[in-house]
Order: C-alpha cells, then structure tokens, then sequence
C-alpha cells in the first residue's frame, strides 16, 4: 500500500512540472512513509511513496525497474495471488531480485501485456512506463479499491493518488457545479467526478494507454475497460445448500490470500456480522489473530463491544478495545478534516480515522468486513424497498400517515426518534418512483432544499445527466432487487465507503484489505437469485445461513448500527462555536458568495429544535465543505 503521482509531458512547457514532483510525493508521505523516490524520462516522470508490507527491504523500493531497464512501475496496492505467478514465470527462467509482488506483476506485464489484468487479484492503481515505446500504462482494480485522480490539458497529463499531490502541480482549481450540488445531497461526490471540473477518478476496472510521446503535442490517450461488475440476464440454477458450500469456498479462499504480509496483521471486529464473518475465517489460517474495536464510554447507544469480544472470545484472537470518550473522539476531529482534500462528510469517517489511529499502534496491516451490505443486501433502504414491491396496497396506507410523522421528533439519538426519523424517509419515498425514491434514500437532502442552499444561479443540466447514469439500471416502475444493489456497488460503495476506508486508513499509514471485495466473490454474488439474500424475515440471508454454524447466536439476534459518532450530541455543544463564529458564520457565508445565509440559518434552527430529523447530517456537510474551502480555496 502506498501512494503514486507521476506527469506525462505532452508539450515541452508540461515538462516544466517534473520539478514538481518531488513535492507532489512529499504530499503522499502519510500513505508512504517508508520510503520515497521519483523516476524521470524524456517525457514522463513517475513518484512513489512507500508503505513497506511486502518486501520490507530497499530491494522492493519503488519506482521499480525491470532488469533490462527498460520498464519501469509506480504501483499503489497489493498483487495477492502474486506467488503463483512468480513460481510460473520462475519456472519459465526469469530470475528475480526481488521478494516483491511488485516485480512480479512488472514482469506480468512485460510477458503478457493488457491481460495480466485478468490474473491480478488485488487491489491497485499502477502506472507503467516503456521507454523504448514512450508509452505508459495506467490501470485500476477492478471494484476500485484503490484510487486514481487525473487531470488533463494540452501541456501535460497528470495522476496522483490523492487530490493533495495533484494540487501541488497548481492545477486549476474550479469548483465543478454538478459535483457541488450532488455532494450538498450524498455528503460525498460519486465517482468518477470529482469537487473540481478538470479532475477525475479514473474509473474502476479499467485502464489508460497513453502513447506516441515521441511526437510533441501528439500524444494519444485511450481509455478502456476490462472488467465490469456482472450483469446476468439469468441467475444461476443452485441450490441453496449448494450455494451456501460455494459461498464459503469463495471467502475461505479471498481472506487466506488477503493475510499474505511481511508486518503484522489483524482485522477490524465491530460485532456485526460482516466483520465477525472475517474474523472466523482469518482465525482459521492465523491462530491467535488480532482483532480491535472501538467503544463508546459516554454513548451506550453507539457502543458494539459486547457483540464484538462475544466473537473474540469464541475464536480466540488477540483482542484490543479502544474505549473512548467524546472528548477523545473529538480530539481527532482536526485530523481527519485536516487530511480531506475533497469535501467528504459520511460522518462514520471520524470513527474509521481514530479507529486506524489506535490498530496502527499494533499492525500495519487489518482486514474488514466493506462490501457485504451492498452485495447482500443489508441496508435498510433494501428492506423498505423489498416491503413496497411485495406490499403494494400496505406502502399507500403508510403514506397517509405522513403528515402526522412529520409532526413526530425524529433524531438519530435515541432508539425511538431514530425509528420516527427512519420511517417517515420510508414514507416520503413511498410517493415516489423507485428511481427517485432510492435517490432520495441515498442522501439527506432533496434537490429543491439544496438548490436553495445555494446561492449562485445553477446550471444542472450536467447534474441530470449524471444521476440519469447513476440510475439508469433501476426501472422505476419495475424494481429489481439486482438493480438496487448493482447501483449501490457503483455509487454508495465507490463514492462513499471505500473513499472513507482508504481515506482515513491512509492517513494513519494503515492498509486495510477487504475479502468481500475479491473479485470471485462479486462475481458469484452478483449470478445468486434474490430470494438468497432477503425474504419477508431476513437480510444478508445467504450470508447468515452459510455462517451461522460458526458464529455466536447473539450476533443473529441484534440489531444492525451503523458505524457511527455522536454528531447530532457534538453540533449541538462542542462544534457549536465552530457553526455560529467561524464556518457557517454570517459575515463568512456573505464573503464567501457560495451559499444562502438565510437557508443556513434555518438549518442552525432546526438543528437546535425538538425536531432535528436529519439535519445535522446536512449541515456537516456543509462544515467539511467549508473547512475544505478555507484550506484549499480560500
């Protein structure tokens, strides 16, 4: 796990950057901290930032050359199934220098070209250049795991692992309106958009050639994809016993290859069932396993640990609790707004920052339980949605009650007013179609309040267009399970959890490695009938029944929760200073130009009301945005 950023000259004057790219690294150093260097060429230049997990020695540094010299590899990720193909090419004479996975997959390349992708099981983004050709290859994984930023003018191509190295080459930094107004609505910008209008992510499961370098102002850049998450017309014709067997053959296999490390490992264990699922299959491969949590000593409401030494205790792992106090929460929170480069605000992300904080004191390397709810089914918005396609006439009588919900206080801090706050989200979509209702379920706000939140007169023509494609899988009259989850794979899973996972594991030099995500594991849960994953009484059905034989019954018997802080709390007292005399201070807001002062200060009353429903979800949003503002753009 590391961090990458090169430029591709496409002019001379783009050449002018490569003594750029020294600092573009320096910014990339929490997610490499053992080791840097840069690689230049003619047109092309190439840095790396270290974090040293296979391989720990100077032999595995990067930029790494090929023997021959004439190859070169920025790689960001982990190659897991590396050693069988290390063994074929050894077999076939190729001598290595290295114990890397890096050298392995250079050479991968050398031998095989754009189809070494097909044998790669990992998660990675890696540039490699030829300097016979001139030519340079850029690739993602196939979930996109890992990320790529990249930034393209007449002078030069430039790549970065995170938006901070890129803006050190002082590129143009225009706020894009399209991304601005969806974050104001998700709290996060789905891929592969980005805050600013020049800069992308590169999209997941595809790859960049860039060529003809040779030739000033020539160069040609093709884009393709290699892999897209399945799209069966048909599922597969299994039995449920069968396709249980298979289920845990899959994961079996994904997590044994993800314990691969030359520096201690361990796993996050919340106590839900995805990570406790992890943490029984790694305990098989790795006795004595180390497992960690977060505790929460003033939220009782918030606080898994129970659940979470249940599962220690029945596998024996070495088990670390970090039990923590709000002040201790909120001691971090400078941290993690201070590593965002681009407006993010799923709140969970404090807790994912303090969490890798405290793992990385013991391991460099932990394993959790991402991707389980959207290929399962986990969420609740897929429950509501199962209950109104099998429940027609019940939906429309639940929609009646809407005006007395409204009434209701909804708030996510207690048991009751967050059931008040869930339910009414559920009525309010019911009026809708399954497009829009799934929109709305996504966010937290709907797009006439964000449109009035902003101050500037808006051209959403671009923003349409890209929720259209967001969306285009779901029939809004005809609702599949598949398409809701498909869609979630693509927008809640890119854009949000695995931004905030690499994000906020990267800024404590953490590597977090997730098994749901292997690619054989997608792929057979995307070919699975509905009914395997949620009925009238269950969700994550399959998933439960396979491990249900392993894993203690009171992890069946709880409720779901998310990963959460107390913001609602924190806004209310100590971040209140930070709302009324700093970031959404009137004086500011005006000066700034951006947003409606009068919209804000609704907001502020409404958090402060009886009736908060999920308002303190907006405006953090809004709190990371001009955090970020002042920091970047200011």
């Amino acid at each position: 796990m590391c961090g990458i950023t090169g430029i591709v000259a496409l002019t001379d004057k783009g050449k002018s950057l490569f003594n750029k790219i020294d600092l573009s690294v320096k910014e990339l150093s929490k997610r490499g901290p053992d080791g840097n260097g840069t690689f230049k060429h003619n047109r092309v230049a190439l840095g790396h930032a270290r974090l040293a997990v296979i391989d720990t020695t100077d032999a595995a540094a990067q930029p790494f050359t090929d023997n021959s010299g004439r190859y070169t590899i920025a790689l960001n990720g982990e190659f897991f199934n590396y050693k069988e193909h290390r063994k074929q090419l050894s077999d076939k004479g190729f001598k290595f220098r290295s114990q890397s996975d890096t050298e392995v997959l250079l050479q991968l390349y050398i031998n095989e070209g754009v189809s070494c992708l097909e044998k790669i099981n990992g998660f990675f983004a890696f540039a490699i250049y030829d300097n016979v050709e001139e030519s340079l290859f850029i690739a993602r994984d196939r979930i996109g795991i890992k990320p790529l930023l990249i930034y393209r003018d007449e002078d030069k191509f430039l790549f970065a692992s995170e938006m901070k190295a890129l803006l050190s080459y002082g590129i143009p930094k225009d706020i894009d309106d399209a991304s601005l107004y969806t974050y104001l609505q998700l709290n996060y910008i789905p891929n592969p958009y980005s805050i600013f209008k020049n800069v992308r992510k590169l999209d997941a499961g595809s790859f960049l050639m860039i060529q003809n370098l040779k030739n000033q102002g020539n160069a040609k850049i093709e884009q393709k994809t290699y892999y897209r998450i399945p799209e069966p017309s048909e599922k597969i014709n299994i039995s449920y016993t069968k396709a249980q067997n298979k289920l845990e053959e899959l994961m079996n296999n994904s997590v044994e290859l993800r314990l691969i490390s030359d520096v201690p490992l361990g796993v996050f264990l919340s106590g839900g069932i995805d990570s406790s699922i992890i943490t029984a299959i790694a305990s098989r491969y790795k006795k004595n396993i180390n497992t960690f949590s977060i505790g929460y000593k003033d939220e009782p409401y918030f606080d898994e640990t129970y659940y979470a030494k249940l599962v220690s205790d029945k596998f024996k792992t070495n088990h670390t609790v970090f039990s923590l106090t709000n002040d201790d929460l909120f001691s971090h929170l400078h941290r993690a707004l201070d590593y965002i480069d681009e407006p993010f605000a799923d709140s969970s992300a404090l807790a994912v920052n303090i969490l890798g904080h405290q793992v990385r004191k013991h391991v460099t390397v932990a394993l959790s339980g991402d991707g389980g709810d959207e290929m399962f089914a986990g969420y609740n918005k897929h429950r509501a949605e199962y209950f109104i396609q099998k429940n027609k006439n019940a939906s429309k009588t639940i929609g009646l009650l809407k005006p007395l919900l409204n009434a209701l206080p909804q708030s996510r801090n207690s048991v009751i007013t967050n059931k008040i706050r869930q339910f009414n989200r559920f009525a309010n979509g019911i009026a809708l179609n399954a497009k829009e209702r799934y929109w709305l379920w996504c966010g937290f706000s709907s797009e006439n309040k964000t449109k009035a939140l902003i101050n500037n007169e808006l051209h959403l023509e671009e923003y349409f267009k890209r929720k259209c494609e967001i969306l285009k899988h779901i029939d809004k009259n005809n609702v599949q399970l598949y398409s809701i989850l498909y869609t979630d794979m693509n927008l809640v899973l890119k854009g949000d959890m695995l931004t905030k996972t690499d994000m906020m594991s990267m800024a404590n030099s953490l590597e977090v490695r997730v098994p749901f995500l292997d690619y054989n594991v997608v792929n057979y849960a995307f070919s699975l009938p509905e009914e395997f994953k949620i009925d009238k009484k269950h969700q994550k059905k399959i998933l439960k029944d396979t491990y249900r034989k392993y894993l203690p019954d009171e992890i069946y018997s709880r409720k779901k929760h998310g990963f959460e802080v107390p913001l609602l709390k924190w806004l209310r007292t100590d971040l209140k200073s930070m709302l009324e005399g700093d970031l959404l201070n009137d004086s500011f807001v005006k000066e700034q130009g951006i947003f409606n002062v009068s919209a804000i200060n609704n907001m502020k009353n409404k958090l402060f009301s009886s009736n908060p429903g999920d308002v303190h979800a907006q405006i953090w949003g809004l709190v990371v945005f001009q955090y970020w503002w002042k920091k970047y753009m200011n």
